[in-house]
């Protein structure tokens, strides 16, 4: 920024004061990077002193064309403008800029001008750029969170936990959102101009800026890329064969990278979980505290009647449904004020960037307040009643009979949003949210709540509970993938009730977590005869060479018990989702790691299949650690081989750092890994190798 023709020789940004004062030094310290409502200081070398009579003016300017021009006052005026003041002797001056709290994100330009006693432009520096954040340690900012752990954990952490599998068996993957890597915070913002509000009129846009609502509704749109110059496209079948299967992706930043480097072009392929992860890591880097949510049992209600209706043929197979029940569904959350709606709004907000239904027009959903869905208040802004079905609807089965006619065979009224989860604030573990959603099932509160959102209540159904009739239940232990396991459907006369003969069916099919099938594993039609007062179990082997051959990356086994008895109203079914778990891997990094010196990782795994696997890879990344890079293992991995690989890579930040390991192959996939990594600073290297970056 040097001029050496002028009065102005050079604005010096004090990036690594400023930036650490801003808590922004982990993006990059060698760029101004800061946060609205807090004041930031330059030093503005000169040639010789300001002659007498003259001033300074600055001027912002920004805007993909500079659209937006903001003049600084000179003194403090009301709380929503920019002003600045000025000390200093001689050849320096230390010009302090003052942001209001509702500032606009995004890059400025700021123009120095010297001006003359008649208010003549003789001088001017204009090439001095920075970036303004959201400040949630603002008290006057609308994202501004009072709990330091929490901003800690939603604001500054690039490590994270996903929550999968099934309400029953909760698993766990680690997510390197790595807000804070190299280009990350430009691809936010490029992905923000890629909006189609900011092709359309890039002015209004800009001016936007200011209300994170408006962001977060931009970002929800823009992380998938139904209908516009998105992220990410979504599939939930294979083949992935011409982009990255969605299992195989371990953080947001290569993604994002991806879309960037490859002209703004949707990267192949994603899934709800890697949706919410990269929304999760853009709205973080943007200064909106932003937490990842997992719903079991989540429903996607198209229709909007609070009802999911499944249809069934004779043989319980599915019949296409629009309406659909996920195994889980992940979302985030984002803490903010709402200015725009009623008070008991303010708080966090669901953002969900999967394309499900459309919102005004676009593939968005959010932000809705969960202190909303709560109490029932389905008349505020944005999709209300979507989210509220994905938590309380209630499910319907129906078998369509040969001569088309439905018969209703079960209502399951409480299954549908269970075991509402995020990572903790103090560490790795689960935190049910759950009650922050819903009352308590059956409670009066929730009674009150469905009646104020304008569904009638459901009424407790009979079915399995009246005396006289039979029950069935589904037990199973926790089967891994690869071997054989019995699932035992046990069946049982109520109290009162007398001796029964019935006609049991039993079937396992293979789903992915979105409930699509993937093909019939095993059946199984026996009558059974269920003395009084007796349980009566019945067993179904499932073999690995069944299920494998129509097993989902997903790993899910559904399970349906059918029973039909003479004297009975309807028939009776149960059914159960049956997650397989899957081996970890062994990551081992030894010594004491020192940022920018070389460090080595040792990775293993044994092969728990009956078969050998081909096409072994591993991906490994971790922010502030190294890229995502691959590792590809020669040869067929034989059953019960053990692979080792080993990687070297010097850390590039110190601090607490996660190495995050995935390994696929042709026929076992997503198997993760993750190993803690304690970075220590180097001093000797911290200002030589990179000035502030230690």
């Amino acid at each position: 920024m040097a001029n050496h023709n002028g009065l102005i020789i050079d604005v010096d940004v004090r990036s690594r004061e400023n930036n650490s004062v801003h808590r922004t030094k982990e993006i990059n310290p060698q760029h101004l990077i800061v946060r609205r409502g807090q004041s930031f200081s330059v030093t503005l070398q000169l040639s010789t002193s300001l002659p007498p009579k003259h001033h300074l003016e600055l001027v912002l300017h920004l805007g993909r064309r500079d659209e937006v021009v903001i003049k600084l006052q000179k003194e403090r005026g009301a709380g929503d403008k920019w002003w600045f003041h000025q000390q200093g002797a001689q050849d320096e001056i230390l010009l302090t800029l003052h942001s209001p709290a509702d500032a606009i994100i995004g890059q400025y330009r700021l123009a120095v001008l010297v001006m003359s006693p008649d208010g003549r432009i003789l001088e001017k520096m204009d090439k001095t750029r920075f970036h303004l954040l959201f400040n949630p340690w603002c008290k006057d900012d609308v994202v501004y969170l009072p709990d330091e752990s929490q901003l800690q954990e939603y604001v500054m952490n690039e490590d994270g936990t996903i929550y999968m599998g099934s309400w029953d068996y909760i698993r766990s993957i680690p997510w390197n959102y790595g807000q804070f890597d190299d280009d990350v915070m430009d691809i936010c913002f490029e992905v923000l101009d890629n909006s189609k509000e900011a092709l359309r009129n890039s002015k209004m846009d800009t001016e936007r800026r200011s209300d994170p609502v408006y962001v977060g509704r931009m970002i929800t749109a823009m992380v998938n890329s139904n209908g516009d110059r998105g992220v990410l496209t979504g599939r939930w079948t294979e083949p992935y064969s011409d982009g990255v299967a969605p299992y195989r992706w371990t953080g947001s930043v290569p993604i994002l990278r991806q879309w960037s480097k490859a002209g703004v072009r949707a990267v192949k392929y994603g899934q709800c979980w890697v949706f919410a992860g990269v929304a999760c890591t853009m709205l973080r880097c943007l200064g909106i505290p932003t937490r990842l949510i997992t719903n079991y049992s989540s429903a996607h209600d198209v229709d909007g009647n609070l009802s999911l209706d499944f249809l069934l043929d004779e043989n319980l197979r599915s019949i296409d449904s629009r309406d659909s029940s996920w195994n889980f569904h992940c979302w985030v959350e984002s803490w903010m004020k709402r200015d725009d709606l009623p008070k008991g709004n303010d708080g966090w907000q669901v953002l969900d960037p999967t394309p499900q239904e459309l919102s005004d027009g676009e593939f968005c959903c959010g932000p809705c307040p969960v202190t909303a869905i709560k109490e029932g208040n389905l008349a505020v802004k944005y999709d209300a009643p979507f989210v509220f079905a994905e938590v309380n609807a209630d499910i319907t089965y129906w078998m369509v009979q040969k001569n088309g006619q439905r018969k209703k065979v079960k209502v399951d009224q409480s299954s549908v949003g269970r075991n509402i989860s995020t990572k903790s604030v103090f560490g790795d573990h689960r935190e049910d949210v759950t009650l922050h959603y819903k009352y308590p099932e059956g409670s009066r509160k929730e009674r009150e709540v469905f009646e104020k959102a304008g569904q009638p209540f459901p009424k407790p159904t009979n079915e399995s509970t009246e005396p006289g009739q039979l029950q069935l239940s589904i037990k199973h232990a926790q089967p891994v993938f690869g071997t054989d396991f019995d699932v035992v459907v046990e069946v049982r006369i109520n109290e009162g009730g007398r001796d029964a003969v019935a006609q049991l069916t039993m079937l396992a099919t293979a789903v992915t977590y979105n409930s699509l099938h993937r093909g019939e594993c095993e059946r199984q039609t026996t009558t059974v005869t269920v003395p009084a007062h007796t349980v009566h179990k019945e067993m179904l082997r499932l073999q690995y060479d069944e299920y494998a051959r129509c097993a989902s990356e997903h790993h899910l086994i559904r399970m349906k018990a059918f029973l039909e008895a003479p004297g009975e109203n309807e028939p009776i079914m149960t059914m159960a989702d049956i997650p397989l778990s899957t081996p970890e891997l062994h990551i081992q990094i030894p010594g004491r790691p020192v940022a920018w010196e070389p460090v080595t990782a040792f990775i293993s795994f044994t092969n728990p299949l009956p078969v050998p696997l081909r096409g072994g890879v591993f991906t490994v990344e971790g922010s502030g650690l190294l890229s995502a890079a691959q590792i590809h293992v020669k040869g067929v991995i034989s059953p019960g081989q053990k692979v080792s690989e080993k990687l070297s890579f010097s850390p590039m930040r110190s601090g607490v750092r996660k190495l995050l390991v995935d390994f696929d192959s042709d026929r076992l996939k997503d198997v993760k890994g993750v190993a803690t990594v304690i970075v220590r600073k180097n001093y000797r290297n911290s200002f030589s190798v990179l000035p502030g970056f230690y």
